[in-house]
């Protein structure tokens, strides 16, 4: 019975149905290319015109022929995500099986697609995405600045998703399962900068399998609203809020185990030390009261046992990380 289940899972994924999302804001001078590049094995092609100014939507739909294209368009903008939400339920409405957002201004390598793909149909992953850290070599074209701004928020994002092998968490090349997107709770993603974080984040909560995929950092003559300076705050703050959730829901209302512990007690005596430690160097100073060994050790064993045990935790959070694709148990 087992195996006639896994052969149906991976017998015939070309019987699958493919769907391209494309955001669509202010990019009417590489679309037609990005659409011309699309292959063939794609089925649908949703182009999400985002109140764009430039009306990208009526430019797509007077010059290019190709019947597969879908232009839907917003009246309000709602930023690259609430687009990219857009085009995802246009393909589920269309009984599409994945889902593939690629941007419109050509950083994107259409070509790429079927390595996307490839994990999703085999039933390896629910969810792949870009990774331009992949190869050293390809990181010499990317700006240093923004380098070391993905870097950071890359290191944000294992904390928040609890994806550890998980990077370049800002990389809009994703694909998903659309049996995995029904789980979502699509009305919480972010839809603007914070998406793709986000998005992940919450794919940790129904378990799913993530993948990355290598590809090259791409920069041409294209304009990114990206500014790394501007978002770093808004991104630290989301990335501390959704880490406190993941852990609430993950560690205590879903499962007790030996990191609950680790991490309540971990806490306690790390809290416990810091105040005590605190206290005693406060009398010291103020008071002029010297600090005896028996009450540093008071302060410190406490840090060092707490530091121990959360350390602990995150080795178990690492471990912890999902194997199974949620999709291959959902009809």
């Amino acid at each position: 019975m087992t195996q006639l289940k896994e052969k149906k899972l991976v017998a015939s994924p070309d019987d699958r149905k493919i769907a391209v999302v494309v955001p669509c804001y202010k990019v009417r001078n590489h679309i037609l290319g990005v659409l011309q590049s699309i292959p063939a094995e794609v089925d649908l092609v949703v182009c999400v015109d985002d109140a764009c100014p430039d009306g990208s939507g009526d430019f797509i739909e007077q010059n290019c022929q190709d019947k597969r294209v879908l232009v839907v368009r917003h009246d309000v903008n709602q930023g690259v995500g609430g687009a990219v939400l857009t085009g995802f339920e246009v393909a589920l409405e269309k009984a599409m099986d994945v889902a593939v957002k690629i941007d419109g201004d050509g950083q994107m390598d259409p070509a790429l697609l079927p390595l996307f793909v490839k994990p999703i149909l085999e039933g390896r992953a629910d969810y792949t995405k870009g990774n331009r850290f992949w190869d050293v070599k390809y990181l010499r074209k990317m700006p240093v600045v923004r380098l070391f701004g993905n870097a950071v928020l890359g290191f944000m994002s294992k904390f928040s998703t609890g994806y550890w092998q998980s990077m370049d968490p800002t990389n809009g090349y994703i694909a998903l399962h659309l049996k995995a997107f029904r789980l979502l709770q699509r009305e919480k993603i972010a839809k603007r900068f914070f998406f793709e974080s986000d998005l992940l984040f919450n794919l940790c909560l129904i378990r799913a399998v993530v993948q990355d995929i290598p590809m090259k950092a791409v920069y041409a003559d294209e304009v990114s609203n990206l500014r790394v300076s501007r978002i770093v705050g808004p991104f630290l703050k989301g990335h501390l809020k959704n880490f406190s959730k993941r852990i609430f829901y993950n560690y205590i209302l879903r499962d007790f185990n030996v990191a609950s512990f680790e991490i309540i007690l971990g806490l306690l005596l790390l809290c416990f030390g810091i105040v005590e430690g605190s206290a005693f160097w406060y009398r010291s100073v103020a008071e002029g009261i010297v600090t005896t060994s028996g009450q540093v050790m008071l302060a410190a064993l406490p840090i060092l046992v707490g530091i121990q045990l959360l350390v602990s935790a995150i080795n178990y959070d690492v471990s912890n990380t999902p194997k199974e694709p949620v999709h291959r148990y959902i009809e």
